[in-house]
């Protein structure tokens, strides 16, 4: 009982923090390691990434409409280091032999027990891109590629993924829906959580998968939403980035959404095939969509870090988010609910990963274009932790 009423003074709900940093989930008997087995990962695409028990890492692979839980043998429990990798991009595709304009760096994370750095990546653009796992290692910053031919692994297919597009990604150079079907994910007390789209009318789903895997992940709950900035209610639209939240007592996923709306939606509703109505807490302005979102704690306060293509890097304030009523009407000065502040010092920061208690990783680099229509980076990528603002 000690640790969950830890957890609610950080904000963090169900023992997530101790779950990330490596504990198995009180019903498996088992470490989950004994239930993968040596083989090829036969990833398609490496995306979103999170961490599990005894240094499991999940990867969403959305053309290939699965999860891929894998054995990276990095268990060795360090304090966090500072890490400084300037021009990493260029030091990647200098690994694996193409221009640095040809590879995307699609996600960043945190091992909680090692402390070291992944990072999911594409050689080259397009469906075709050859998905690949590189780990920084803490301190010394060194760079190696994540074997995938032949390693201790696990999948789950998910039976909602959109349909897989044939041939290119639409004209207009967004993303298909088969792309999205993996935006982002979170483990806790033995499930991933994993946000996207699905091939459902309401088309936004969150799902809750057990880990271990079974074969096939049942349907997700999807999900309806004001969206103030837009002047309407939304089922289409993926959740972005979301973190578990501890909101007055009750357990909820905080999701933000393109263009901005932040939304609260209650644990007690996530069930298999349900509708489910998320209540927008905050409008964090038009013309923008969050990358990633980092809770924590600081001189007695709650705050969440949260990273975005156009509208910098945002410190919400979250001690109270309870007292903010559900926004049902069009916005009019574009920005409404919980309060926050802009770091203006925090420029095209790319990807935030948490690390501890006082610093945050990140990864910087000005992009051509907005990220969603998979621009390439112009100039040096560089990955680095900085303290918490």
């Amino acid at each position: 009982m000690r640790r969950v009423s830890l957890l609610r003074a950080t904000g963090v709900f169900i023992g997530a923090a101790a779950l990330v940093a490596g504990a198995a989930d009180a019903r498996i008997s088992t470490s989950p390691l004994a239930t993968l087995a040596n083989g090829n990962a036969h990833l398609l695409s490496a995306g979103p990434l999170a961490f599990g028990p005894d240094g499991i890492l999940f990867v969403g692979d959305s053309i290939g409409g699965q999860v891929v839980a894998i054995d990276t043998h990095d268990r060795q429990a360090a304090r966090a280091a500072r890490v400084d990798v300037q021009d990493i991009n260029a030091k990647i595709a200098a690994m694996v032999g193409i221009a640095p304009d040809q590879l995307v760096i699609n996600d960043v994370k945190v091992n909680p027990v090692s402390k070291n750095v992944y990072l999911s990546v594409s050689r080259g653009r397009g469906p075709d891109a050859m998905p690949l796992i590189v780990r920084v290692e803490r301190g010394s910053g060194q760079l190696s590629v994540l074997p995938l031919d032949n390693v201790a692994h696990a999948s789950v297919q998910l039976s909602d993924a959109p349909a897989a597009a044939p041939g290119a990604d639409p004209p207009n150079g967004r993303p298909s829906s088969r792309m999205m079907t993996i935006t982002d994910m979170v483990y806790m007390n033995g499930n991933l959580m994993v946000a996207g789209l699905s091939n459902e009318e309401w088309s936004s789903a969150l799902r809750s998968i057990p880990f271990p895997f079974q074969r096939t992940a049942a349907e997700g709950t999807t999900i309806q939403i004001w969206h103030s900035s837009h002047g309407r209610y939304e089922t289409q639209a993926p959740i972005r980035t979301f973190v578990p939240y501890d909101i007055d007592g009750r357990n909820y996923v905080l999701a933000a959404y393109t263009c901005t709306p932040l939304v609260k939606i209650p644990f007690s509703e996530l069930h298999p095939g349900a509708q489910v109505h998320g209540a927008e807490i905050a409008d964090l302005g038009a013309g923008n969509q969050p990358l990633d979102m980092v809770p924590y704690r600081q001189n007695g306060h709650s705050y969440i870090l949260i990273n975005n293509t156009s509208r910098g890097v945002m410190k919400l304030q979250a001690d109270d988010l309870g007292a903010y009523k559900p926004i049902t009407a069009p916005t009019i000065t574009n920005v409404a609910g919980v309060p926050y502040q802009t770091i203006s010092d925090l420029k095209d920061v790319r990807h935030l990963a948490a690390l501890d208690s006082s610093d945050v990783l990140i990864l910087t680099g000005k992009s051509s274009g907005p990220p969603w229509l998979a621009n390439p980076v112009v100039g040096p990528v560089n990955l680095q932790t900085i303290p918490l603002p």
